[in-house]
């Protein structure tokens, strides 16, 4: 869309009471100091936005004298079309106008809406407009005519183990989310690693602790020759103490016997005088002498098993008595105390046996540890290494998307990111010129930048607008812009003089 100012009246616009502009397609103004070039300019952004050429607040009302109301039109036309657009203020009332028709605030806003975007057309406008926004509107601006390179542009420039790791993680997930996943990840296994790294120090240290100095095979000969010695000397102390307990096992018995027959001796005298009573000794009545026959045969059938008994313990005893007569009591103490230094000279053996046991134990758990540590830390690298990919992969979009930008302009250069400490790419915005930032260019060189810029955003918008230039004389020369230039430069001692020159 191209647009041409034709026509631009002022009425009682600060320090201008009455002038009309007839623009061509360059147009001068000149003049000396305060006597109203930059006035003319500002008229414009006012009649539009009811603000100055910078986009501050304006104040249009005239300072050295009274006037009952401030009013500017402006004749232009967009893409061959004529339209008249107008504003006033009187007595802090301000009206619109849509070709000479009164407007609501809303229907004329509306109308230069439609035209273009206000930061766009201050931008194409004034060339120190751009460069006054904030550093993200800036960029926000300039990118949004520039395509961001796509993820496959982006891999096709990306080290081939970069490309594969994050071409297949791609597919599942968008490039924040494997960020966030591996980021997550590398919190969690670093903690992980840390203690695996601990349990494995700790291992290997009670491992160096215990660890044998004789070989396990050399020990097993050794303890397995001990314990043959003892197992021989405990056959002998075994059956010594078979005797032994057999010999004391008879004396025990005998003696008990002994006890016994004793008491049978009294029990047999008891029963040998016991006499037959001649009554009943449950109803006390008188026996017959039949009963008292029986009587005595019953008696003398006890006595005769009473010794029958007597005679086989008798005769028991008198065995036993054999018996221990042919044992002779064994002293196996000096066998004992063989014993006794035989498993005090066995026991470190076997501690150190059960010390080769532990070892091979904790042998397993070192090694257990170690590949949990290691497989720990394998897991970790791969978090590490895909956050890596992650932040080359972000580094050469920037790249790209730099290259795409910077090749728009011919002497300037853009910087749209900026490296962090750790590697992350950090968005910001700085135009330069020969490695300047804009901030530090003088008055010449901001205007031949702000120009450069300007054609840019208008090539790439496709919006060609009038370019005003202020403090002209400050630069001797600069490339002709795309559409209508409007130059104002000052001369000491002259009055305000505007000169419109058609393109020939």
């Amino acid at each position: 869309m191209r647009v041409i100012f034709k026509t631009l009246t002022l009425v009682n616009f600060k320090s201008l009471r009455d002038i009309t502009v007839n623009f061509g397609e360059r147009t001068d103004i000149t003049g000396d100091n305060a006597i109203g070039k930059t006035s003319i300019t500002e008229a414009i952004p006012w009649l539009l936005y009811g603000m100055d050429a910078l986009g501050s607040k304006l104040d249009p009302t005239p300072i050295t004298y009274e006037a009952e109301e401030t009013k500017v039109s402006l004749l232009l036309e967009v893409d061959g079309k004529e339209l008249m657009l107008g504003r006033s203020l009187k007595k802090n009332k301000t009206s619109y106008y849509v070709n000479d028709v009164p407007s609501k605030a809303g229907e004329f806003n509306e109308v230069v809406a439609r035209l273009f975007d206000k930061d766009l057309f201050l931008s194409l406008y004034n060339p120190n407009y751009f460069p006054s926004m904030h550093w993200e509107k800036q960029r926000s601006m300039l990118l949004q005519y520039v395509t961001s390179p796509v993820n496959k542009e982006i891999l096709k420039h990306m080290p081939d183990e970069q490309r594969k790791s994050l071409s297949a993680l791609l597919k599942k997930h968008s490039l924040e989310d494997i960020k966030k996943i591996h980021a997550e990840n590398k919190t969690n296994l670093d903690k992980k690693y840390i203690a695996a790294q601990s349990k494995t120090k700790t291992l290997k240290e009670q491992l160096d602790y215990i660890s044998p100095t004789v070989a396990l095979d050399s020990l097993k000969v050794e303890e397995s020759q001990l314990l043959k010695q003892i197992k021989e000397i405990e056959k002998v102390t075994d059956s010594a103490g078979d005797i032994n307990r057999r010999i004391n096992t008879l004396n025990t018995r005998i003696s008990s016997m002994l006890a016994e027959r004793d008491q049978m001796k009294d029990d047999f005298q008891r029963l040998k005088d016991e006499e037959i009573q001649g009554s009943c000794r449950v109803c006390k009545q008188p026996l017959i002498e039949e009963s008292l026959q029986s009587a005595e045969l019953e008696k003398q059938e006890r006595i005769k098993k009473f010794k029958e008994n007597y005679n086989v313990h008798v005769k028991l005893r008198k065995e036993l008595e054999e018996e221990l007569a042919e044992l002779e009591y064994i002293d196996v103490s000096e066998q004992l105390e063989k014993v006794r230094e035989l498993e005090q000279e066995r026991e470190p053996l076997l501690q150190e046996i059960r010390n080769h046991g532990q070892y091979e134990q904790l042998l397993s758990q070192v090694n257990l540890a170690q590949a949990t540590e290691n497989e720990t830390l394998k897991s970790l690298n791969e978090s590490i290494f895909i956050l890596d990919c992650v932040k080359a992969f972000k580094a050469k979009e920037a790249e790209l998307q730099a290259e795409k930008v910077q090749a728009l302009f011919k002497t300037l250069s853009v910087r749209l990111f900026e490296e962090q400490k750790n590697g992350e790419m950090k968005n910001t915005f700085e135009i330069e010129m020969d490695k300047k930032p804009y901030r530090k260019l003088s008055l010449s060189e901001g205007i031949r930048a702000g120009l450069e810029l300007r054609d840019v955003l208008s090539q790439q918008s496709e919006l060609i607008t009038p370019v005003f230039v202020d403090n002209a004389e400050s630069i001797t020369s600069f490339k002709q812009p795309s559409g209508q230039l409007i130059v104002s430069r000052v001369v000491a001692g002259q009055v305000l003089k505007i000169e419109g020159v058609e393109a020939e």
